[in-house]
C-alpha cells in the first residue's frame, strides 16, 4: 500500500474540517494552508512545525516592518526598496537554524499582504495551520499503520520474502 494514504485521508478530513470551521468563525481560512504547506515543506513532524512556523511568523514581521515603513517613509520607490530589504533579510537570517526555512519567511510575508495587512488574523491562521500540519502528519501514520494488512506486514519481516523494509 502506497505510504500517502494515510496521510492523505487525514489531510483530507482535517482539510475539510478546517474549511467549515473557519468559515464559521470568521477566521482566514487559505492562510492556514500556506502554514500546513510550510510545515511538510520544511520535513514534518518537531523540525517543520518549528522551522515552518518560524520562517512563517519572521515573513509577518517583515510584512509589518515593510507596511510600517512605508506609512513613515515618502519616496518614490518606497515599497520596492522595502520588500526588497525584507527579502534580502529573510534569506540572511537562514544562517540562523530555527529560521533557515527561506520559503516559509517569504510565504508569511505574502500572508500578510495577502490579508491586506491584518496581522493577528494571519498570525492566528498560521500558527492553527502548523497546528493542522502535525495534526494530520500524526493522524496519518496511525491511519497508514491501520491500513496495512497485517499479512502484508508480517511478509515485508520476513526473511524469505523477496522485498525487505528498513
Amino acid at each position: 500500500m502506497k505510504p500517502y494514504i494515510g496521510v492523505g485521508l487525514s489531510v483530507g478530513i482535517l482539510a475539510g474540517i478546517w474549511t467549515q470551521v473557519s468559515i464559521e468563525l470568521g477566521l482566514i481560512t487559505w492562510v492556514a494552508f500556506i502554514a500546513w504547506a510550510c510545515f511538510f515543506a520544511a520535513g514534518g513532524g518537531a523540525h517543520g512545525f518549528r522551522n515552518g512556523l518560524a520562517a512563517n511568523l519572521s515573513g509577518v514581521v517583515y510584512g509589518w516592518l515593510v507596511a510600517l515603513l512605508t506609512t513613515v517613509a515618502d519616496f518614490p520607490g518606497v515599497l520596492a526598496v522595502g520588500v526588497g530589504v525584507a527579502a534580502l533579510a529573510m534569506c540572511l537570517q537562514a544562517g540562523w537554524a530555527p529560521l533557515s526555512f527561506i520559503p516559509g519567511a517569504f510565504a508569511g510575508t505574502a500572508a500578510f499582504f495577502g490579508t491586506a495587512l491584518s496581522f493577528w488574523p494571519t498570525v492566528a491562521a498560521l500558527v492553527i495551520g502548523a497546528g493542522l500540519g502535525w495534526a494530520s502528519a500524526l493522524i496519518g501514520d496511525r491511519l497508514q499503520r491501520l491500513l496495512i494488512k497485517p499479512e502484508a506486514a508480517a511478509g515485508a519481516r520476513d526473511p524469505n520474502h523477496p522485498v525487505q523494509t528498513a
